[in-house]
């Protein structure tokens, strides 16, 4: 069973950088993508980006093209979202997902890690 924790939230000021990390686990073989979704308080979930397990693919959210950067580690079973001039309305809960399916949903979800941006 596939597992991914988040880690690397907190609190940063506007303009500021922040990187995440996705540590997964349990049967990464079986992943075929992976993918960061943000929910800010009282908003629907929003897809921030995603990309194949194997680096390629990757597509980014309207509001963070240019600014996020989604990436893995090819030595380790790690995805990170490095996060670049961080505005006010950045400040999430931000998920890690995985997906085993070909062209199916994102099944398995981290429990998230929060980030805040002060203005």
């Amino acid at each position: 069973q596939v597992q991914v924790v988040e880690s690397g939230g907190g609190l940063v000021q506007v303009g500021g950088s922040l990187r995440l990390s996705c540590a997964a686990s349990g049967g990464t073989f079986t992943i075929y993508g992976v993918g960061w979704f943000r929910q800010a308080p009282g908003k629907e979930r929003e897809f921030v980006a995603r990309m194949n397990w194997s680096g390629g693919n990757r597509a980014y959210g309207d509001s963070v093209k240019g600014r996020f950067t989604i990436s893995r580690d090819n030595g380790n079973d790690t995805v990170y979202l490095q996060m670049n001039n961080l505005k006010p309305q950045d400040t999430a809960v931000y998920y890690c997902a995985a997906r085993t399916q070909i062209a199916g949903n994102f099944n398995y979800w981290g429990q998230g890690t929060q980030v805040t941006v002060s203005s």
